[in-house]
């Protein structure tokens, strides 16, 4: 099913009796084995196209099922971007179809800059929807205000389309930062490497992107190019013990597209998992995860790792809770961190308020 319309979606939804696998582009989720022979699916990719952009009040109300290159692609032409730099996870996952806006904001997609400007959801305004009883709701609004009442686009993003299918989606744009440079720091171990990013996060200067990758820490800083002269020069001397060298503009932006999208962990038949942790605690994850065979890196400062290797789903989160699988290669665990007590308890609530019947997306935040 393909609805072109909020209508026709929203009549699809109020007359459906068996569930149905949301999908988008298809490029950030494997779904578990034999899932397309059981459940029908629906996309969103003909609900698209730009509504409204304003440069001058960088706001941007756009439909899910645009491809994300393109609302890119219009934002660079004027000077803008998406801050949270979405990740592109075609290159790890093997996927074929285009990233869209709808799936980036239901995975509340976010990259290395987000440890400064934030994720995808602190850049939503607003969002229209239609739950799983087939109501057409809308939220937010469109211009920077403050909220009133539940923000529930907030609470959409990162929802995997379980609770609801976007219609229609209001993002604030961010003026693109002109230049860019990074501090290599070779030869630093995982522990080092945490240490030195809480140096670096605690001072003025506006670090960007702090990332650890195969024995070397990646400091980034972006600006104009006064600011950025400035931030590098007193980094530089703050870390001069550690004899960092300096890479421009065009290595910073080629290295950190592949920070972003895990590209070291792309073309491997081994199962890739998402972490969430506590910076300092991730370096003794690492060296646990390692036990089990595989290899690790870390961005956000060490507040996120990813870790390629084998493990069951049991294994994997005995060492770290918060682990979401992203690359199954054969693992047929469950791909999202169980949730007990409370959240669990709240999240059984949000669904039977938006989806009582669980017809959107079942089992997809649970097996």
């Amino acid at each position: 099913m393909a609805p072109t319309t909020e209508a026709e979606l929203a009549a699809i939804i109020a007359d459906r009796r068996r569930p149905l696998r949301i999908i988008g582009g298809g490029t950030r989720v494997q779904l578990p084995p034999g899932d397309d022979m059981m459940i029908d699916r629906l996309t969103t990719t003909r609900l698209s196209g730009v509504v409204t952009y304003s440069p001058g009040e960088m706001t941007l109300i756009a439909r899910p099922g645009t491809p994300l290159p393109e609302i890119e692609a219009m934002l660079a032409a004027e000077g803008q971007a998406l801050a949270f730099e979405p990740p592109d996870l075609r290159g790890v996952l093997g996927g074929h179809g285009a990233p869209t806006l709808g799936g980036m904001v239901a995975a509340n997609a976010s990259g290395p800059r987000r440890l400064m400007a934030g994720a995808c959801r602190d850049h939503l305004l607003g969002v229209r929807f239609v739950d799983g009883r087939g109501r057409v709701i809308k939220n937010g609004g469109r211009v920077m205000k403050n909220v009133t009442g539940l923000d529930l686009s907030k609470l959409l993003a990162g929802s995997y389309g379980t609770l609801a299918v976007l219609t229609e989606i209001v993002l604030k744009t961010l003026p693109h930062l002109p230049a860019r440079a990074t501090l290599v720091f070779a030869d630093m171990n995982r522990a080092q490497a945490v240490r030195l990013f809480s140096t670096a996060l605690a001072t003025p200067f506006d670090v960007t992107g702090a990332a650890w990758r195969d024995g070397t820490a990646y400091l980034r800083i972006e600006g104009l190019e006064k600011q950025l002269i400035y931030r590098r020069d007193r980094l530089l001397a703050l870390l001069a013990a550690h004899a960092p060298q300096v890479l421009d503009d065009a290595a910073t932006t080629a290295l950190w597209r592949g920070l972003r999208d895990v590209t070291n962990f792309a073309g491997s038949d081994a199962p890739l998992w998402r972490i969430l942790a506590k910076p300092t605690d991730a370096p003794a994850i690492c060296t646990a995860l390692h036990a089990l065979g595989g290899a690790t890196s870390l961005d956000w400062g060490g507040g996120l790792i990813w870790y390629a290797g084998p493990g069951s789903a049991a294994q994997v989160r005995a060492l770290a809770p918060h682990a979401t699988l992203i690359r199954r290669a054969g693992l047929t665990g469950p791909a999202f961190p169980p949730q007990t007590g409370p959240l669990a308890r709240l999240q059984s609530g949000l669904r039977q308020t938006f989806d009582p019947a669980g017809l959107l997306n079942p089992g997809l935040m649970d097996a």
